[in-house]
């Protein structure tokens, strides 16, 4: 190659690159943030924040589908994960109970969003006196969480404000359709079989929504750890029996022993594998938290109705 046509093909080259870093340039508010590790401590709000993230970031979740929050011990390997977020995405409420120690052993700095910041707590026996942590049970609350994850990343990665903002509008407009659908199926339900008896204390904000009485819970308190006594079986058992409940909700993996028993006492029927906590891995029937909601309802509504 002589040196007119090197010369030629160096100009083209450059030419060719310096599109490419126009067109580039053109396309900033769609592009990803490259090298920056944000982590949501539950699943379902990873999945809530990759939707308002879109395709700019890549939100990791550091509980692995199917484990229940309140029993979740971490790692070394998990602790080192949060070290190393630059964006830590939380639900808060007292739902992390073992997180506050974890972040001061391991130091450094990020930036926190607690997902449930500016909601008030309704009355629960929680790590936090009157504060139920369960607030996404309610998709009108979650709005809450969106606006709090919203703000937090624009200030993490204050480029992708324009993108941020719309995916949020976006995710809220799907909360709003979640709820009126949610309030159709129920309304498929007589008023006085919205029952609900469930292992442990999650759905009062779901409750509270959709008008549903929580009759009774098999282990007592926010946390399924806690152990009922005799007593308060049996007063369980005679409240199904007046009241005529139709079903007993356990979310998935429960044990089942009791709740059987108390379905062979009552006749009331026990209805397994709903998801709160925890999404389903991807291809599951639950694997967003639209769909987990979606999930739910229909068990629900297919029990009571």
């Amino acid at each position: 190659m002589n040196a007119l046509s090197l010369m030629r093909n160096l100009v083209r080259r450059a030419i060719l690159l310096l599109l490419a870093g126009l067109a580039w340039g053109c396309t900033v508010e769609g592009n990803p943030a490259p090298g920056r590790s944000v982590t949501a401590v539950e699943n379902f709000l990873a999945d809530i924040a990759q939707n308002i993230a879109g395709d700019r970031l890549t939100v990791h979740s550091l509980i692995p589908f199917g484990v229940e929050p309140h029993e979740f011990e971490p790692t070394p390997k998990d602790l080192a994960i949060v070290s190393e977020s630059e964006l830590l995405i939380v639900n808060g409420g007292g739902l992390e109970g073992w997180l506050e120690e974890g972040l001061r052993s391991i130091g450094g700095t990020r930036i926190l969003i607690t997902a449930s910041a500016g909601l008030i707590g309704r009355p629960g026996d929680g790590p936090i006196p009157n504060a139920d942590p369960h607030y996404w049970m309610d998709p009108v609350l979650v709005k809450t969480y969106v606006s709090n994850i919203r703000d937090g990343l624009i200030q993490f990665d204050p480029s992708g404000e324009a993108v941020y903002r719309r995916n949020a509008d976006g995710y809220v407009s799907a909360l709003e359709d979640l709820d009126r659908w949610i309030q159709s199926q129920v309304a498929l339900i007589p008023a006085d079989r919205r029952l609900l008896i469930t292992n442990h204390e999650s759905f009062g904000y779901f409750a509270d929504r959709y008008g549903f009485q929580i009759l009774g819970t098999i282990f007592p308190g926010i946390s399924p750890d806690a152990q009922p006594s005799a007593l308060q079986i049996a007063d369980l058992i005679q409240q199904i029996r007046a009241s005529q409940a139709k079903a007993i909700f356990l979310e998935a993996g429960s044990n089942t022993q009791l709740a059987d028993q108390i379905s062979q006492e009552t006749g009331c029927r026990v209805i397994t594998g709903l998801h709160t906590h925890s999404l389903t891995a991807p291809g599951g029937p639950a694997s967003t938290y639209l769909e987990m909601m979606r999930y739910d309802v229909l068990l629900m509504v297919e029990a009571l109705r």
